[in-house]
């Protein structure tokens, strides 16, 4: 199905009030392989964002986000209030009205040419996934990668995607000209319970083979094992087949966090478990009451489990890097910094705390157009 023919005009229904803040609206798009799904195409005025409130402590300070909006749908996300800017909302709105910056590549060229550009290490996928299934169809992230080596600008790459495996011969040659750091993120190992909670991602099984494929390139990939979702996936049985997978998969680490439930998301998540698991509404609102953070406690409790099961499997754990903004394996050394050392305690091992993951991802609307 051509795309020309699926337009809809910006006053149609589809193309929602709050999209009138965006004077840089090409189009606004539905065909049938993305089933309710409107793609909004726009004409970016910018592609790097600054990080608000970052310090020497951070190890990024800069992002790029191809894409607002997530179709993976995945019902904790920590981005889903993001889309308020625009009126819309935090839940279907986000899930299938996607914002699409389609002359990202060109734009950031433009910014990574500047003689006042620093060459700091970008981040990709600290918002939405630059991977998601809209990104087989507009193919942003390769000028991207390529802008971001041409200018010998490190980065970092976060996805859910499996699609990444079409740009790593790509990322392998920007891996030679500067430093690279590629994580994997798999917080979900039944099926079941995957497709439920996180109904437009690729399968595990397809997120582990790309895993596979990233160190088959040579190229170290880290999983993330985020988030650890309390009465679900924190089982001792879970956590083991998880790293035990993941460490078959070839992972250069394994970091884990607790589930962050802000406002906005609180929301989303509480509904699901409502239909899908009503018995655990109550002990989530429990466990939640003290804030947007699982209580010491508890991260103190999961970590104790967690640890002799990474250890046991040798998959060891992963610290920032201050080359990239990304995760390094075990054993690397370029001016690291534990994870956790910034925003919520020192965590033995370098392993995420749970308090630790929001410090990392941008803050206030003007870093993500």
């Amino acid at each position: 199905m051509r795309w020309t023919g699926q337009a809809l005009s910006s006053e149609a229904p589809a193309a929602l009030p709050g999209l009138a803040r965006l004077s840089n609206l090409v189009r606004s798009v539905q065909t049938p392989e993305f089933a309710g799904i409107t793609f909004h195409e726009v004409l970016a005025k910018s592609a790097l964002n600054h990080v608000p409130g970052t310090s020497k402590s951070l190890p990024f300070a800069w992002t790029v986000n191809p894409y607002r909006g997530c179709s993976h749908a995945c019902v904790y996300c920590f981005a889903r209030p993001t889309h308020g800017y625009l009126d819309l909302d935090a839940g279907d709105d986000f899930d299938r009205q996607i914002i699409v910056k389609v002359n990202v590549g060109e734009v950031l060229a433009k910014e990574l040419g500047k003689k006042s550009w620093g060459h700091h290490p970008v981040a990709l996928g600290t918002n939405t996934d630059p991977y998601q299934r809209a990104e087989g169809r507009y193919a942003l992230m390769p000028s991207i990668i390529r802008s971001l080596a041409e200018s010998g600008t490190p980065f970092s790459i976060l996805t859910k995607g499996s699609l990444m495996r079409r740009d790593l011969d790509l990322i392998a040659d920007a891996s030679r000209v500067v430093p690279v750091s590629l994580a994997m993120s798999i917080a979900i190992y039944d099926d079941e319970l995957q497709q439920s909670m996180e109904p437009g991602t690729p399968s595990t099984k397809a997120r582990l083979a790309t895993v596979t494929a990233v160190r088959e390139k040579g190229l170290d990939c880290q999983v993330f094992l985020m988030p650890v979702l309390p009465f679900l996936t924190d089982t001792v049985e879970h956590l083991e087949h998880a790293v035990s997978l993941a460490a078959e998969a070839g992972a250069s680490s394994v970091v884990y966090s607790a589930l962050y439930l802000k406002p906005g998301v609180r929301e989303w998540y509480t509904g699901w478990l409502q239909r899908e698991h009503p018995e655990l509404v109550a002990p989530y609102a429990k466990l939640y009451s003290r804030g947007s953070y699982a209580p010491k406690e508890y991260r103190d409790w999961l970590a104790d489990r967690i640890r002799p099961i990474v250890r046991r499997h040798g998959v060891g754990s992963g610290r920032l890097s201050r080359a990239t903004g990304g995760v390094l394996p075990p054993g690397a050394d370029d001016g690291v910094l534990q994870w956790g050392s910034f925003a919520g305690g020192a965590q033995e091992d370098g392993q995420v705390d749970g308090a630790a993951v929001p410090a990392l991802l941008p803050a206030g609307q003007p870093t993500l157009f």
